[in-house]
């Protein structure tokens, strides 16, 4: 199952190619790196027209040859995020989410009751946003001091109310433990866990070794009836298959429902091919 963000206004996707993509983020033009795009330019002509080059170098990368603001918003329907061009290439925002914004929207809008959320490795507040807007109330989770007041801002750019959300900057792990011994429950997780990370006292995290662990922590702060269950992940070297069998021999044991798995892509408004922007794992019952 392969999903394509293609609502986007605000946003576009030129082209990619030889290891570079190069995009419109409102009125603004960046041209990034991209190691998915290995595949050879089809058209030239329009790559030297932009505002901002991340260019690559030894031990990192910079910004050069542009003339970009610090930061900007940008909108996706009736959602406002801060996009700011960071150290590390990114911009704050991924915009293939976009169809899980959609979905997650969707389920809560139907849900007909009152439904909390619980986003882990929540980054800048993408989903928190979009659980937000359907009217949930979101417990926001992120080792990233920084991070998570760039979330708070997307929050109240979006207009929406502060009172629905909590910011928590702990380590996930212990942060769910917390809540197993809490008895907090919640109708739908998010998480979008990185290859490697440290928390918030050193403690470090390798998908590979921690992944199902807390998939299994998870499963006990989860109300009776669950509304849905999704994990990303941009940066692993995992396939969908691997994903949907985690998900297939934790969660759906004990939450028997539909399991969808695939990658999520934006496709090239020059070219039409699709660039592949990671997985992702749904439950819903």
């Amino acid at each position: 199952m392969n999903l394509i963000a293609e609502s986007w206004q605000d946003f576009e996707l030129i082209d990619a190619g030889n290891n570079e993509k190069i995009e419109k983020w409102g009125k603004y033009i960046l041209r990034r790196p991209d190691p998915q795009a290995i595949w050879p330019r089809q058209d030239s002509s329009y790559w030297q027209k932009y505002d901002g080059y991340y260019e690559k170098h030894q031990g990192g990368g910079s910004w050069r040859d542009n003339s970009l603001p610090e930061s900007w918003v940008i909108k996706y329907q009736q959602l406002k995020f801060r996009i700011r061009p960071t150290g590390f290439k990114h911009t704050g925002l991924f915009p293939e989410q976009a169809v899980n914004w959609d979905f997650m929207i969707n389920k809560i809008q139907s849900a007909k009751k009152k439904v909390s959320v619980l986003n882990l490795f929540g980054y800048t507040g993408g989903a928190t946003v979009a659980c937000l807007f359907a009217g949930a109330d979101v417990c926001h989770v992120d080792s990233a001091k920084a991070i998570v007041s760039w979330a708070k801002e997307n929050v109240e750019l979006s207009n929406l109310n502060m009172q629905k959300v909590r910011f928590i900057i702990d380590d996930v792990i212990k942060f769910v433990e917390r809540e197993i011994r809490r008895n907090h429950k919640y109708d739908a997780i998010i998480m979008d866990p990185p290859v490697y990370g440290r928390g918030t006292n050193n403690e470090v995290w390798k998908i590979e070794a921690r992944l199902v662990d807390l998939i299994n922590l998870t499963i006990h702060i989860l109300s009776d009836e669950p509304l849905f269950y999704l994990v990303n992940s941009y940066t692993s070297a995992f396939s969908p298959i691997v994903l949907h069998n985690i998900m297939s021999t934790t969660l759906n044991k004990t939450y028997p429902g539909n399991l969808q798995s695939g990658e999520l892509g934006l496709k090239t408004t020059k070219t039409k091919l699709i660039l592949p922007c990671g997985i992702f794992t749904r439950w819903e019952q």
